[in-house]
C-alpha cells in the first residue's frame, strides 16, 4: 500500500465514524427522505455506502459482468443486496464494514469522495451540518477536478473556470472566477445542488447553471 493510500484511510474510516453518530440520531421518517441522490432516499444511500466499503477489486468486475456492463444496474443491484430490512440493520451492518479499506479498481480517494460526497448526500436534505476538516474535503476535490464525468468525476463540469477555494488554498484552472469553499466547490463539481449563495466570482453565475456535461 503506497503512503498516499495509508493517508486516505484514516480520513474515509472518520467520516463513516462520523456519519454513523447522525445516523443513530435518524427517525424512521428520516431514514424514508429523499436524499440528494435521484430516486434514493437516505436508506438507500446508506446501503450503497455498505456496497461500497465491502467492495474488492474482483467483487466490482464481477458485479459489473452481471450487470452487463451498466454501471447504474450494477449500483441498483448492489444497493438492493446491502439494503437491509429495517435501517437499524442497514447501520448495524456499516458499523461493522466502517474500518474496511477495500476498493473497486480505482484510487483510494474514490472512497473518500464517496464518504464526503454521499454524507452530504444524507445530510443536506435533514438539515444536517457537518464541520468537515478541510484536508480531506481538499483532497476528495482535487480529486474529481482531474477525474471525468464518465468515471464519477468532475473534470468537465469545472472547464473553463478558475476555481478557487481559500479555506483550502486551492486555485484551480483558467477562465471567469469562481470562488466558494472547498465543500461548495466539491459537491458542484460532483453534479450536487448546491446554494448560489455560497459562490461569488464573476464566473459563479455561469458555471452554476451551465448545463450537465454531454447536454446541450
Amino acid at each position: 500500500m503506497s503512503s498516499r493510500s495509508t493517508a486516505v484511510w484514516p480520513a474515509v474510516h472518520a467520516e463513516r465514524q462520523a456519519l454513523i453518530q447522525d445516523l443513530e440520531r435518524l427517525t424512521p421518517e428520516q431514514w424514508a427522505r429523499p436524499s440528494l441522490c435521484p430516486g434514493w432516499d437516505v436508506h438507500d444511500v446508506v446501503a450503497h455506502l455498505v456496497e461500497s466499503a465491502k467492495t474488492t477489486r474482483l467483487g466490482f468486475v464481477r458485479g459489473l459482468i452481471a450487470a452487463r456492463f451498466d454501471f447504474d444496474r450494477a449500483n441498483a443491484d448492489g444497493l438492493a443486496r446491502e439494503r437491509g430490512a429495517t435501517p437499524e440493520a442497514t447501520l448495524a451492518e456499516f458499523r461493522r464494514v466502517s474500518g474496511f479499506t477495500k476498493t473497486p479498481p480505482a484510487a483510494p480517494a474514490t472512497r473518500l469522495v464517496e464518504a464526503i460526497v454521499h454524507g452530504e448526500d444524507i445530510r443536506r436534505p435533514l438539515g444536517i451540518v457537518r464541520s468537515y476538516p478541510v484536508g480531506p474535503v481538499a483532497a476528495a476535490l482535487r480529486y474529481q477536478l482531474k477525474t471525468g464525468v464518465s468515471m464519477g468525476g468532475g473534470r468537465e463540469r469545472a472547464a473553463g473556470f478558475r476555481l478557487r477555494a481559500a479555506d483550502a488554498g486551492l486555485d484551480h484552472g483558467s477562465g471567469p472566477e469562481v470562488l466558494a469553499g472547498s465543500l461548495s466547490l466539491l459537491m458542484a463539481v460532483s453534479g450536487r445542488p448546491v446554494s448560489a449563495d455560497a459562490f461569488t466570482g464573476d464566473g459563479a453565475g455561469d458555471f452554476l447553471h451551465a448545463p450537465a456535461p454531454g447536454q446541450g
